[in-house]
């Protein structure tokens, strides 16, 4: 699949950073322990973890648009928490799975 016909995930606009920067490293974690709680060892659209996941009142945050929880994806994908298949970019072409340690976490 190509994506030169479809447009990435906008960035977060500027009142969206503003509102995000101010968030503290206990919310941005208690996001990133529910993103992967709406994760499993088999493959799922990014955009419907995000979903679950804002639609979760203890982690949905005020103004915070859907973009900001598929960065918060990107980053469990870059430290290793998450595996990825197709382009991040585009939460609803790109898919993740726990990775095989955090999937047998998760079980325990």
């Amino acid at each position: 699949m190509t994506f030169d016909e479809f447009e990435p995930d906008g960035p977060l606009t500027t009142e969206q950073l503003a509102i995000v920067q101010k968030l503290t490293p206990e919310q941005l974690a208690q996001v990133d322990d529910a993103l992967l709680s709406n994760c499993c060892d088999e493959w799922q659209k990014v955009a419907r973890v995000v979903g679950t996941t804002m639609m979760n009142d203890s982690v949905r945050l005020e103004n915070v648009p859907d973009i900001f929880y598929s960065q918060r994806v990107q980053l469990l994908v870059k430290e290793g928490s998450l595996e990825s298949k197709g382009n991040l970019k585009f939460m609803r072409y790109s898919e993740v799975r726990l990775t095989n340690s955090d999937a047998i976490k998760i079980a325990k």
